[in-house]
């Protein structure tokens, strides 16, 4: 399990737990991570094998997953699940990840200083030889992906219009909605009468 789909501890403890649920219903883990706090919350994101989840899917993955981790008792006290898609700046866990996201703008940290520098800002190149291909203003450059800390995609007009794309593309038309309605275009009603207190 890589430490960017669950980096600390606990989160890879817990990923072994419910990751063969999770694709047992035919998804993948992408991220979990436990949060401390006042209440314990675990956030967990999930997608199919071909990208993608809907609401319908979180729920039954929520289900499962909270089925599991109450046989196990893999969490001390109380706390709130979260199931979640990835999202459009999602958070770039596998190196399958960097692959499918290629031509896209990323942001990546490094565990340690490469040059002087840990964090990165450019489009991804693929991957070869285990190593993730940025474009940077200095060149293209390999970031061996054990040496990467945290990666997500940057939300660009072509990250959007891919998103957009993809969801035609699944059946999804934003014109099968009706339009949003502003405080503005509401018809203003009259004013009920106000009764004279005396």
């Amino acid at each position: 399990m890589s430490d960017l789909i669950a980096k600390a501890a606990i989160d890879r403890r817990l990923a072994a737990v419910v990751a063969p649920t999770i694709e047992g219903l035919g998804f993948e883990l992408v991220r979990l991570r436990l949060m401390g706090g006042k209440h314990a919350v675990l956030q967990i994101m999930a997608e199919k094998p071909d990208g993608g989840i809907e609401v319908d899917d979180c729920a039954r993955i929520s289900r499962a997953v909270s089925a599991v981790l109450d046989v196990e008792d893999a969490i001390a006290g109380e706390y709130v699940l979260e199931v979640s898609s990835p999202g459009i700046d999602r958070p770039l866990t596998r190196l399958k990840d960097f692959e499918t996201w290629a031509g896209y703008e990323a942001k990546l940290e490094t565990d340690e200083a490469i040059d002087g520098r840990r964090r990165f800002r450019g489009v991804l190149q693929g991957v070869e030889d285990g190593e993730v291909l940025v474009e940077i203003p200095e060149g293209t450059i390999g970031l061996g992906f054990a040496m990467i800390a945290d990666a997500k995609l940057v939300l660009t007009d072509a990250l959007i219009a891919e998103s957009l794309a993809g969801r035609k593309a699944k059946g999804f038309d934003p014109g099968d909605f009706d339009e949003i309605q502003t405080e503005d275009d509401e018809e203003t009603s009259p004013e009920p009468d106000e009764e004279k207190v005396k």
